[in-house]
């Protein structure tokens, strides 16, 4: 890792937050240590004691950033946004192919859910987000005249996708990503009894073909 090269005096909190969470990214957690992000701060170990109790103020930290940056600060964007709330469920499609922010977003996610397989602090974090994000999703369902039932079902479907989108970016031309999301738009903005009976001919079809297998 390139050590930074601010000024010492300049280092704040959130520099150490930054950079511990660029170790998170390239190497883990367990390579996360007072001595490694000093190193890499280009400062004294001592420097770390201005802003942090220990490591584990700072890993609580981290996550803390993570969560308002990831989510807090997103859900308060598009809260913010007036209009269709058709035209927020494409835009809530559309955050997993925002250039190179939404790259490094992801590869700051797929880092603390690996953590979170192998630590408490992290997995209560990453539990607590994950439901914050669908039960946003959930909302602007909602307000498109969803029951909960519905809603809840919805956005759990979009938020696997966003998921899924983000960690195998590398998956399908951008052809191919365009016509997925579309086509997850069209499912999820269908209420269920026109999308049954959309079904409905293909499940028939489907059943009839195991019948004669």
């Amino acid at each position: 890792m390139v050590v930074d090269s601010r000024p010492r005096t300049s280092l704040t909190l959130p520099h150490w937050v930054q950079c511990a969470t660029e170790v998170l990214v390239d190497e883990g957690v367990d390579s996360v240590r007072v001595d490694s992000v000093a190193r890499n701060l280009g400062v004294t170990r001592g420097s770390f004691y201005w802003h942090f109790k220990d490591r584990a103020d700072l890993l609580q930290h981290m996550l803390d950033a993570w969560r308002d940056a990831a989510t807090e600060q997103i859900i308060e964007r598009f809260s913010r946004q007036a209009g269709d709330p058709r035209a927020l469920i494409r835009d809530l499609l559309s955050l997993p192919f925002r250039g190179q922010a939404a790259e490094r977003a992801a590869r700051v996610e797929l880092a603390v859910r690996d953590w979170a397989r192998r630590d408490v602090l992290a997995r209560h974090a990453l539990d607590d987000v994950d439901a914050r994000r669908i039960s946003y999703i959930a909302q602007c369902f909602s307000a498109l005249g969803f029951d909960i039932d519905q809603a809840r079902a919805r956005a759990f479907i979009l938020y696997g996708y966003e998921v899924a989108e983000s960690l195998l970016r590398r998956q399908g031309s951008s052809t191919q990503k365009t016509e997925r999301s579309t086509l997850l738009e069209q499912m999820l903005l269908t209420p269920a009894a026109a999308l049954g009976a959309a079904v409905a001919p293909v499940a028939q079809r489907v059943s009839g073909a195991r019948r004669r297998v």
